[in-house]
């Protein structure tokens, strides 16, 4: 008689919940937040934080909002990491047509990425014509930015300001706090480049939180 060896499930394909979720755990940790801590700063209560890492809740845009400026990031960059990611080891070139990528909310305007799949950095095409800066952003990131198109006037908290026009740049390290605003609310694009930062950061268990 023969014994047929039981069955090994099949691995189950995270959903778009469960990678955004994922995501958001990971950027807690390399900014060194509890759960707690990130949910008061985004206003948001902690159980329906956690429930969102571990891909039980959907976030609102608001809330996606509110998560994306108190990790220091945006609201497309989030919107993207719920996609179906390639394969680590595909090596393929990843193509973005010009009428392609995520595009969504990014600081003062809009932002379309311009890669897909695995990657070590994060390039942007941003666009936008604000008057106002808004808040300074500060994230652990490195972030290079060209200007393509128009003028800005970029600030680096109390290492002043500058304006940058087309071909002009600047690298900014980790936790250098920056905005910009277009002058007279002409209209500009940026192209911008953000490493990529994932995991580490403090260990949730000293406080009892997963």
């Amino acid at each position: 008689m023969t014994t047929m060896a039981p069955a090994i499930p099949a691995e189950k394909t995270p959903t778009g919940d469960e990678r955004l979720g994922a995501h958001l755990r990971g950027l807690r940790k390399a900014r060194g937040l509890t759960l707690t801590q990130l949910a008061e700063a985004a206003t948001l209560s902690h159980p329906f934080l956690s429930q969102l890492e571990r891909g039980l809740a959907r976030p609102s845009m608001a809330s996606l909002e509110r998560l994306a400026r108190a990790l220091g990031t945006s609201r497309v960059e989030l919107i993207a990491a719920s996609e179906p990611p390639r394969p680590e080891h595909d090596a393929h070139p990843s193509f973005v047509g010009a009428d392609e990528g995520v595009i969504g909310p990014y600081a003062e305007g809009t932002a379309r990425l311009l890669a897909e799949g695995p990657r070590r950095f994060e390039p942007l095409e941003f666009t936008g014509a604000n008057p106002d800066p808004g808040d300074h952003y500060v994230h652990d990131e490195d972030e290079f930015l060209t200007v393509l198109e128009g003028s800005v006037v970029i600030s680096f908290g109390d290492f002043g300001e500058r304006t940058l026009r087309v071909g002009d740049s600047v690298y900014c390290r980790s936790g250098t706090p920056h905005r910009w605003h277009s002058p007279g609310g002409l209209p500009y694009r940026l192209l911008i480049v953000k490493e990529l930062v994932h995991g580490g950061g403090v260990d949730d268990t000293a406080e009892g939180e997963s």
